[in-house]
């Protein structure tokens, strides 16, 4: 079962997605505000239970997406991860022997079925679609024989990026990764039963239907478990937060000439067993 956070009649609710809707379940659970603290709870067991038999409350088309969990504590993406991407830079280096992290903050997210934000201060608006992992059992120092164990759920995303404020200094991206609704996170979390969910999963981003990114995760120079451990050693993790794992080759910054995103474009993250990311993009108003 998968469930979602949407915005229906000017609040913001949680539930299951089946067909045709959403089954809305947090009225059912006040002790509970989000899918954060459902997670926390490690109650989404609870929540597949409580919609079972239940009719869908909010149809299909009578509510918009939000991002599934709506105020993380951490949101930690993990840079050049596939081998195609580290030769993207073209510097003559090898993979390095650790990974490349960086923060994003949830106003940089926007939902699935939403509008990509291009500013009007660039127009270097790309996509990046990648699998976030959201974390269950918090812990500090996890090992990495035991770090999937630490995973709630999967999801999807479109970690978007201004690339010329990328570069706006030597040694940071944190500028070019937050400008507000400029990424994507969604529709959906599926509960991770199974560490295949992860180990080897085919994932792909479409732009009005043309595949530009295609990879498996098993690809990674860093797999998810690595991640856990290693982002675990210098700070705790807790429930509820997200770690973004990596977008292969593709991105639009890496065509001659590079090919951003324009208002009418449509982004379509995919991963086998989670679903599709799906958002047009705008500019900004």
């Amino acid at each position: 079962m998968r469930f979602a956070t949407v915005i229906a009649g000017g609040r913001q609710v949680y539930g299951a997605v089946i067909e045709g809707g959403i089954v809305a379940l947090s009225d059912d659970f006040p002790q509970w505000p989000s899918l954060r603290e459902v997670i926390a709870a490690d109650a989404l067991g609870a929540l597949e239970v409580a919609a079972q038999g239940r009719a869908v409350t909010h149809a299909d088309g009578d509510f918009a997406w939000d991002i599934p969990i709506p105020a993380p504590e951490k949101i930690i993406c993990v840079g050049v991860n596939f081998p195609d991407r580290n030769a993207e830079y073209k510097d003559g280096q090898e993979a390095p022997p650790n990974m490349s992290l960086f923060i994003r903050f949830p106003r940089s997210f926007t939902g699935h079925g939403q509008a990509l934000i291009r500013p009007p201060e660039t127009p270097q608006l790309d996509y990046e679609g990648e699998i976030a992992v959201v974390i269950g059992k918090g812990g500090r120092r996890i090992a990495e024989g035991a770090a999937l164990d630490h995973i709630a759920a999967l999801t999807l995303c479109n970690e978007g990026t201004l690339r010329d404020w990328v570069r706006h200094a030597k040694f940071n991206v944190t500028q070019g990764k937050n400008w507000d609704r400029s990424g994507a996170m969604g529709p959906w979390i599926v509960p991770f039963r199974d560490h295949a969910q992860i180990t080897d999963v085919h994932l792909q981003t479409r732009v009005n239907g043309e595949v530009r990114q295609d990879d498996r995760t098993g690809r990674m120079l860093f797999p998810v478990a690595r991640q856990i451990a290693y982002i675990s050693t210098f700070t705790t993790l807790s429930p509820g937060d997200i770690i973004v794992t990596g977008t292969p080759t593709g991105a639009g910054a890496r065509f001659d000439p590079p090919r951003y995103l324009v208002p009418g474009d449509v982004v379509e993250v995919e991963a086998e067993g989670i679903g599709i990311l799906r958002n047009t993009v705008e500019d900004e108003a």
